[in-house]
């Protein structure tokens, strides 16, 4: 079989959906491909290397037929700009000695962001024998903008310079949303594009209706507790009345997210920290409703969320704009709130009744899901423009 290698900051067991998307990627292509992963030693969301990999310079373990390169890196989570320029640094010059001594094959898929990671791919690979395959998944530094996370300056024009130079150098890009794709047509219209959605590659559980104990709807969160989905404020915000609500994942508000459960235990909230993937979609078919909250509309990103819930057959209540509404509207998933307006949330949520989360709304969700979102399908129509 020919190589492919694929480069990403994020793979397994990081958790996420970066994570879980370029896995589930190259898991797919294995059939068809001598599939490399390079990746840097595990340390996401934590910031800190996990203890199997502490003390180790890079690891070439072989994991279900996938050839896997962790390398070296400084990891940090801190808010502090200059070390999270360090830390994306050093993975950068771990990659650049990788292909100094490595032999390069002539197809590679780069994930993009993090922006400084990708151009160092685009900028060292870049060669007439060689295909270059961008995968985006967020728009930056767009997204850092919209989130407050960058200021428009020296800074962001840079890197709207790299992100151009990506998009230039590469054959062919992938983009996650249709926004992403309408976003790069208005730099460049060299590369091929095609649009790839975190589809998740999970078995679909057999639904079974469940024993209501109280007249509350049990609404469940489940990812990462990040400045981006806005969870602490969120549980502040909403109207209790005619819900309880369950929180999974771990992240930068995980410890203000027990503080206000600590200091307000007469509310319906409750925490359960993080669990593997496995164990986590066995929980969430015990909810009646999930939310999809983003605290900011961010152009270009569709939560991965929703085509995995769906496949869980799990109503949605999405709250993050953009083309994420748009989904969950055709599809028939779920509810939309208005995008930051919390008042609108509320009475969204007070609309909902238990007789709308029956076991007849769970299947024609996941029904759709096997119509809509088959992972097998659009990776066939991936392999043919590889």
């Amino acid at each position: 079989m020919k190589p492919l290698m694929i480069i990403t900051s994020y793979y397994p067991p990081e958790i996420g959906a970066a994570s879980n998307r370029i896995h589930h990627l190259a898991v797919g292509l294995k059939n068809d491909y001598a599939v490399h992963v390079i990746t840097p030693l595990p340390n996401y969301p934590t910031g800190k290397i996990f203890s199997d990999y502490k003390g180790k310079f890079s690891s070439k373990p072989e994991e279900n037929g996938i050839t896997i390169n962790r390398l070296w890196i400084y990891a940090s989570v801190s808010k502090n700009k200059f070390l999270r320029l360090i830390a994306m640094l050093s993975y950068s010059f771990s990659l650049i000695w990788f292909f100094m001594w490595h032999k390069i094959p002539e197809k590679v898929i780069v994930q993009s962001p993090p922006l400084l990671v990708a151009f160092t791919c685009m900028f060292f690979l870049k060669s007439k024998k060689r295909k270059l395959i961008l995968n985006v998944s967020d728009l930056w530094p767009s997204a850092g903008l919209e989130l407050g996370a960058l200021k428009d300056g020296f800074s962001y024009k840079m890197l709207k310079k790299l992100e151009a130079f990506n998009y230039k150098k590469a054959d062919l890009i992938l983009g996650q949303s249709n926004e992403i794709l309408t976003h790069v047509k208005t730099i460049t219209s060299k590369p091929e594009l095609f649009l790839y959605r975190n589809f998740p590659e999970i078995e679909f559980p057999k639904l079974e209706q469940k024993e209501d104990s109280n007249n509350k709807t049990k609404m469940v969160y489940a990812g990462l507790l990040g400045v981006a989905q806005g969870i602490h404020k969120l549980c502040k915000e909403i109207d209790y009345t005619s819900i309880e609500f369950h929180i999974y994942g771990s992240g930068a508000e995980e410890e203000a997210i027990k503080t206000l459960i600590a200091s307000n235990k007469n509310l319906p909230l409750y925490f359960h920290g993080r669990v593997n993937r496995g164990e986590l979609h066995k929980e969430l078919l015990h909810y009646d409703l999930t939310i999809i909250p983003l605290l900011n509309r961010i152009y270009g990103s569709v939560p991965s969320k929703i085509f995995e819930y769906a496949k869980l057959g799990l109503p949605m209540l999405y709250f993050g704009g953009g083309e994420g509404e748009t989904i969950i509207e055709k599809n028939n998933l779920g509810w939309v709130a208005n995008e930051g307006d919390y008042r609108h949330l509320n009475v969204i949520l007070n609309s909902i009744s238990l007789n709308d989360l029956k076991m007849e709304r769970k299947q024609m969700i996941q029904q759709k899901a096997k119509v809509m979102f088959d992972f097998g399908t659009q990776l066939e129509e991936l392999k043919k423009i590889l």
